[in-house]
């Protein structure tokens, strides 16, 4: 059957009363319309997919390799590794004897893992005999010459098992970009997995089941309503909370007032013209008294920077307050307990607000009377609001928003003004005006020129909502049908019709703009690269150079900051970290959001400012607000703002491995861990992951022989006598001792968790020697190629959104050497890898399965 991609019928419906939605058809067609979307996609994906990405045809064989070139590779094999990857004792199940050096397009995926582990120097194991560094580069380079040059002229791009479903995040993009409305959608959709490749737009994990189905069509009325300024039936209320952990002693926002304290800056979209509503809880210790109640603070509205109301709170308690009542129970009188439980029940206001979005900020007016700025480390968790009592300073809770309570009008937003590209003066004019804003918002949505039949079902759902309103609510009913369209939520890539199975092709120009957008941009293409690719000009060398820098510059580039980086250095688990707060007592949300922010603008100025991937390592400077300052000992910086800053020469810091982020990620809550660090640094730096942990290993030692205090160095030594656990350890473990001097928060230090000096020295299997992070750095630094194909591999597979196989390795290496020449410029290897064979090339599905498996395929779906 041809392959359309497309959900084409909506049947009936949905039409709404007042505002409410009610379905004309019975209920069960939610679960029949997900069903057929699964079945639809169960004979897509039977129909073109389910490749492996080894193409099909036949291949040429290449030249026999010169005997006498693989004299040395040949030899080493010999002395170091046939003693253990033979026939017979086949260690890890590899046989090296029986492979034919002369020969490297037999078996190139064995070749490619040999090559990893010379380059990474983990093979032969510690302890047996080893070739010098020389040797092991110069094979490794001999073979990876080989393997190039037996694929040359033989692409094998790859291909996705699956359709590509946008994930979460770049369905908020394109939400953002299409609609012009930028709203959260972590509430509506949930989160996507992360593949074993480490990042969430990979499209075999990209699934899509009936609840996920429903999900979708929940967002897509939610988000079109907003859009569109159709309100609903009645007042509701969105709350923004506050983490008890977010200490609100300074200034928290740069979004906030200068002169305030604590607070929250909330981005809120008022969907309409009208009356809507604040109101403020603020924060309360373990018996429900309200922080810091005993003196009298001014707090702030504001909206937009404009005051909407000042507040007196706090400082009013009846006599009789009882401050032992902790210590021994004894209540104070009932005014003094009915004032300090409920003293904010008064603030909320009302005010006006016009459509669209704003800021609202809530903060605290600073005062010198009040008890701030305390330098020493506070309490968390319940010894925080036991201790504190009602003392201290006081604190927001949450800040609830209502509304609209009175509808004035849509208002005149930014997505209306997006939306409405015509507004038709008469009746007779509807449909066509109509045809005119479907016709060019599909165009954007579907990323490619529409017809007749694109729109067709767009301008059905049209009539059906103006039978029951307005021009606006038709067009609202278009747009949600719009955005469960698969050709919106997927990216449908098409064999053209003359490939012959299992060959190597071109994407065409409109597919390449989209890869390109949602690699740049984790969004939709803009106008004018998806016109350059409708005109077929996106192909011209000039004018693909041009657009890609183009795209570099654009603000929505961030995205390879807040999506690819904060997946390959795992950011986003930050968010998950917990400590001892006995053991830890500085670490809270403040400091927290300073690491992660920290990690994202060093990342963000390397990429924007086109420096090479290597300062990365090797940078010495930071960026830092005055929490984060104060943490790492930098003196004379104040305020929330974070800026940077130039370590001195002798400094620990600099480059990622002196980032409190990365420090606190590789550790464990009560104390720090070598081996997270060695296996962080493996993967991520050197490329050069450990094996995964074989079952029933022994853990951890609690302490060291005989029962005496050690420290983890101490505690891991016994571990490694273990054999079986000394293997993967050994270069594992150094690695992360050269870090041990910083703590479980990157904090500095002499002694470790057992009081012992710490030994910070580190010896690799390789027999090279450093001492600290100044040597762990520059260890690193003379493995500058190893880093940036390490760095490549890993953007190169968020790319093309799929995990790298062996035959991806050429096109890695190619990019490379190419942007050897500019030390390895985030450019150079941005642009290799968007002229890469597996970015701008495909491999055609296999010859078609036969009937009975599509059938299945079919049946399993509707089951």
């Amino acid at each position: 059957m041809p392959v359309t991609g497309k959900w084409r019928r909506w049947s009936r419906h949905s039409r709404r009363d007042g505002g409410a939605s009610v379905t004309s058809a019975p209920a069960a067609w939610w679960v029949a319309g997900s069903r057929l979307m699964l079945a639809l996609m169960a004979i897509l994906v039977a129909a073109s997919a389910g490749v492996s990405g080894r193409p099909a045809s036949p291949r040429q064989d290449p030249p026999a390799a010169d005997q006498q070139a693989t004299a040395v590779p040949q030899a080493m094999i010999s002395k170091y590794c046939l003693g253990c990857h033979n026939q017979r004792a086949r260690v890890a199940g590899i046989t090296l004897d029986t492979l034919d050096l002369t020969r490297p397009d037999v078996s190139t995926d064995l070749w490619e893992r040999v090559i990893r582990k010379l380059r990474a120097e983990t093979m032969p194991p510690g302890g047996s005999p080893r070739p010098d560094g020389a040797t092991y580069r110069a094979v490794a380079t001999w073979l990876e010459n080989a393997v190039d040059q037996s694929g040359r002229g033989k692409p094998r791009p790859g291909r996705s098992e699956t359709f590509h479903r946008l994930n979460r995040t770049e369905y908020q993009n394109a939400i953002r970009d299409l609609l012009s409305l930028d709203m959260d959608v972590s509430s509506l959709l949930p989160a996507d997995n992360t593949y074993e490749h480490g990042f969430d737009n990979n499209a075999d994990s990209l699934s899509l089941s009936p609840d996920l189905l429903a999900r979708y069509m929940i967002a897509a009325k939610r988000i079109t309503r907003l859009a569109v300024g159709i309100s609903s039936s009645g007042p509701s209320a969105e709350t923004y909370k506050m983490h008890p952990n977010y200490l609100q002693d300074d200034r928290a926002s740069e979004e906030l007032p200068f002169g305030s304290r604590g607070g929250i800056a909330i981005h809120h979209y008022f969907p309409v013209d009208g009356e809507y509503g604040v109101k403020v809880k603020l924060q309360r210790n373990f018996s429900d008294y309200i922080l810091g109640f005993s003196s009298r603070y001014r707090l702030d509205v504001r909206l937009d920077d404009q005051p909407l109301k000042e507040f007196a709170v706090g400082g009013e308690a009846k006599t009789g307050m009882a401050p032992l009542s902790f210590a021994g129970n004894i209540p104070g009188t009932p005014e003094w307990e009915a004032y300090m439980n409920g003293g904010d029940a008064g603030l909320e206001l009302r005010f006006n607000a016009i459509a669209g979005p704003h800021i609202l900020a809530v903060s605290f007016v600073r005062q010198l009377s009040e008890n701030e700025g305390v330098l020493q480390p506070r309490q968390r968790g319940y010894g925080r609001f036991v201790d504190e009592q009602y003392d201290g300073n006081a604190a927001i809770e949450h800040v609830e928003v209502g509304g609209p309570y009175v509808v004035v009008g849509p208002g005149d937003t930014p997505s209306r003004r997006e939306i409405f590209a015509c507004r038709p003066t008469k009746a007779v004019e509807d449909d066509a005006c109509a045809a005119r804003i479907l016709s060019k918002m599909a165009r954007r949505a579907y990323r490619r020129p529409v017809t007749k039949q694109d729109v067709d079902p767009l301008m059905n759902a049209y009539h059906v909502g103006r039978k029951e309103g307005p021009f606006d609510l038709g067009i609202q009913f278009a747009l949600e049908r719009l955005l469960i369209d698969p050709d919106f939520l997927y990216r449908v890539e098409r064999d053209p019709a003359n490939a012959a199975p299992g060959a190597a092709y071109e994407v065409s120009q409109i597919e390449l703009a989209s890869r390109l957008s949602f690699f740049l941009w984790s969004s939709i293409p803009d106008e004018p690269l998806l016109t350059a690719a409708i005109q077929g000009k996106l192909k011209d060398p000039a004018v693909f150079s041009q657009q890609v820098s183009r795209m570099l510059s654009d603000h929505r580039s961030s995205a390879l900051v807040d999506n690819f980086a904060s997946q390959w250095l795992r950011l986003r688990n930050l968010r998950d970290q917990q400590r001892e707060s006995a053991d830890y007592p500085d670490f809270d949300e403040n400091l927290r959001e300073s690491f992660r922010r920290e990690t994202e603008l060093f990342v963000a100025s390397t990429i924007h400012e086109d420096r090479s991937v290597i300062e990365l390592l090797s940078a010495n400077y930071t960026f830092v607000n005055e929490r984060l300052a104060r943490h790492y000992g930098i003196p004379n910086v104040y305020g929330e703002r974070f800026r940077k800053v130039t370590f001195p020469a002798d400094s620990p810091r600099g480059g990622l491995l002196g980032q409190g982020s990365v420090l606190t990620l590789t550790s464990h809550p009560n104390r720090t861990s070598p081996v997270l660090r060695g296996k962080w640094l493996l993967e991520s730096v050197l490329g050069a992951p450990p094996p995964p942990p074989p079952a029933n290993i022994p853990g951890l030692p609690d302490r060291g022989e005989g029962g005496r205090p050690a420290s983890v160095r101490e505690r891991l030594e016994l571990h490694r006598k273990n054999p079986v656990c000394g293997a993967c350890h050994a270069p594992m473990d150094p690695l992360g001792f050269a870090l041990e001097n910083f703590d479980a928060i990157g904090s500095w230090r002499a002694t470790s968790e057992a009081g012992k000096p710490i030994d910070s020295s580190g010896k690799m299997p390789s027999g090279a020697t450093f001492d600290g992070p100044a040597g762990l750095r520059q260890l690193l630094l003379t493995k500058r190629d190893q880093f940036a194909t390490t760095v490549t591999e890993k953007l190169l597979a968020y790319a093309v959104g799929r995990g790298l196989e062996f035959y991806d390795r050429s096109a890695v290496r190619k990019i490379v050497r190419e942007s050897e020449a500019t030390d390895y410029r985030w450019s150079s290897i941005i642009q290799g890898i968007v002229r890469s064979v597996p970015f701008q090339m495909r491999t055609a599905a296999p010859a078609a399965a036969p009937a009975g498996e599509a059938v299945s395929a079919t049946s399993s779906a509707l089951q």
